[in-house]
Order: C-alpha cells, then sequence, then structure tokens
C-alpha cells in the first residue's frame, strides 16, 4: 500500500504539472468570452476525454464564439458546418471530382477535415447527413469513394441544437445521441456579465484577439496523461451503481422511478462516466478521480441517456429530476 500511495503521490506532482496549460486556455478565452465558464470546463473535458459534446441553448449564448476561440488558443484547424434541410453527406465529407486536365476522378475533401468540427443546428439537416456525420464521430475515418482517410487528432464535433423551434427539424434517435459523450444545457448569462458583453461589443477595441497558448500535439499528449489519473475501485463501484439505477431503481430503493424510465444508460453511459470524471480531475490538477468529479459531470453525461415514459413526460418529470433522484440514493464511498 505504501507503494501505491508512493505512485499515486507522484502521478498527482506529475499531472499537477502538466495540467497547467488548463489555465492558459481559460485566461485565453477570458478575454473574449464573457461568463459561461461552465460551457467552457465542458468543451475542455470533451476535447480531454475524446468526447464529442451536443450543445444546446437559444441562440446567441456564444456557443460558436467558444467553440472558434478553443480552436485559435490550440492552434487547430476550425471548420464549421451549417446544417439546412437541403444539405447532402458530400457537403460534409466531401466527394469524388473529375478532373478533366488530367482525366480521371480525384477526391475533394470536405469541411470534415479539420480538427474542430461546429455542426451548427445538427437536428435541421436530414438523418443522411447525421449519419454521415455519425462514421467521423465514431471510427475516426471518413470514406470517399473506395478510399477511406484517417481524421486528424485531435478530432471533436462540437454540435449545437436549439431546444425552442421543432419547425423543419429532424429529432436526433437515441442511438446518434448517445454518441455524444456529454449533452451541456446552457443558460442565460447574469444581468452583470450582459452589460460587460454589451460593452465589450459596443467597443471593438475592447476585444482582444485570441492567441495560441498550446498547439493538437500538446493536446494528444494531454490525453495520454488522462488516461493515468489514477481511480479507485470504489470510484468505479459508484458509477456502475449510477449507471445501473438508471436501469434497475428497484435495486437502490427506487421503485417510484420504474414507470418514469423507459431506457437507462448504456455501457457507452459507463465508460463516458469514467473518461469524463478523469478529465474533470485533470483540469482540476488532480492524479486522482474522488467523488465529486463524478457528481459534478454526471448530469451532462448522463442527462441524455436517460429515456422516459410518456407517464414521466404528463407529470413534467425531467431526466434531470430522475438523476438527483438516483445521486440522492445511491451511497457515496
Amino acid at each position: 500500500m505504501e507503494n501505491t500511495s508512493q505512485d499515486i503521490r507522484q502521478l498527482n506532482e506529475k499531472i499537477h504539472q502538466a495540467s497547467a496549460f488548463v489555465d492558459l486556455l481559460n485566461i485565453e478565452l477570458g478575454k473574449v468570452i464573457v461568463g459561461q465558464r461552465y460551457m467552457v470546463e465542458r468543451l475542455l473535458i470533451g476535447l480531454l476525454a475524446q468526447g464529442h459534446v451536443l450543445l444546446e441553448g437559444v441562440p446567441g449564448l456564444a456557443k460558436t464564439l467558444s467553440i472558434k476561440s478553443l480552436s485559435s488558443a490550440i492552434n487547430a484547424k476550425f471548420s464549421r458546418i451549417q446544417f439546412t434541410p437541403d444539405l447532402l453527406p458530400a457537403d460534409v465529407v466531401g466527394t469524388m471530382i473529375y478532373n478533366q486536365q488530367r482525366n480521371e476522378f480525384v477526391v475533394r475533401k470536405g469541411p470534415i477535415f479539420a480538427n474542430f468540427i461546429l455542426a451548427d443546428e445538427i437536428n435541421r439537416a436530414p438523418a443522411k447527413v447525421q449519419s454521415a456525420l455519425l462514421e467521423a464521430m465514431q471510427e475516426k475515418q471518413i470514406t470517399i469513394g473506395d478510399t477511406t482517410f484517417k481524421l486528424e487528432e485531435p478530432f471533436l464535433v462540437l454540435a449545437t441544437q436549439n431546444p425552442i423551434e421543432q419547425e423543419g427539424t429532424y429529432t436526433l434517435p437515441e442511438a446518434q445521441v448517445d454518441r455524444f459523450m456529454l449533452k451541456v444545457v446552457i443558460g442565460y448569462p447574469t444581468k452583470e456579465e450582459e452589460r460587460h458583453i454589451i460593452r465589450q461589443n459596443l467597443n471593438p477595441d475592447g476585444m482582444s484577439a485570441i492567441n495560441p497558448v498550446i498547439n493538437p500535439a500538446d493536446i494528444v499528449q494531454a490525453r495520454k496523461l488522462v488516461r493515468e489519473v489514477y481511480m479507485d475501485e470504489k470510484i468505479e463501484r459508484y458509477i456502475l451503481d449510477i449507471v445501473f439505477a438508471t436501469r434497475h431503481p428497484e435495486e437502490y430503493k427506487l421503485q417510484k422511478l420504474k414507470p418514469l424510465i423507459s431506457y437507462g444508460g448504456s455501457p457507452r453511459a459507463s465508460i463516458s462516466l469514467a473518461w469524463a470524471a478523469k478529465s474533470y480531475a485533470f483540469m482540476k490538477r488532480r492524479g486522482y478521480v474522488i467523488p465529486e468529479d463524478v457528481r459534478s459531470i454526471c448530469f451532462d453525461v448522463m442527462r441524455h441517456r436517460v429515456g422516459l415514459t410518456y407517464e414521466a413526460e404528463a407529470e413534467n418529470v425531467t431526466s434531470e429530476n430522475i438523476l438527483s433522484e438516483i445521486l440522492n440514493a445511491v451511497e457515496v464511498p
């Protein structure tokens, strides 16, 4: 045991030094983004845990600005794809075009060939386009014609959807939503923050340019370190209890939740919860995971993975309500 605690101490020091860039990124992003610390923190968790992020919020909450600023601070390639009902898969991944001079078909790569992809209003495009994006998200590769291209690391899809308008939208199927590690719901800024936003936008000279503070290779290196963050068996059991409570609530004395849940989290939910907890610990400059890490990111990892029955919807019960009940009932190690 002595040896283990010694190892954890060394790992803690190593991660404390290696995670210093998180503060640099926050300072850099703070130049442009007012408030929204929660959203920025979640974007970084997705980046470090190799997980895609779905952002839900009304227009004008700096979703696009945050993602663009993050890619500038990391000196990475950024692509924005505006999803519309007439978008085709080739508009996203690319296509084969005929080159008359060379008398042959050549590949023209689409905007998906970048490090950061902003899929704006992802629920506006038909299922065919959404599934083209899925291969890229899951396999980190793209097939055009009979050639398969590996995508550059880090590769991160950040999708946005507007919760208000449902006219002309194609709801993402559950299997597709499950591919997103985190679903982050973004709220309005405070009055003080909004005053600052007004001033910043009315005074163009007050807007600072974002400088690159790290490069994509550093992120790939940091991801390897996130893997090394120590997770105790007790924490693993805690994660499993939370996920299993969404499948079998009666085993955790939560019989009243049984008629409200149509389906619980899949094994992907458990994996995502563990990854995100490790990333959160890394960002807090710690070499080990504590229960608080799991609790703090639980809603973002699980809210889109708990299906609600008609009964739950009739009673205005949300997945957040169910997760709160589960977190209060499951024993904390």
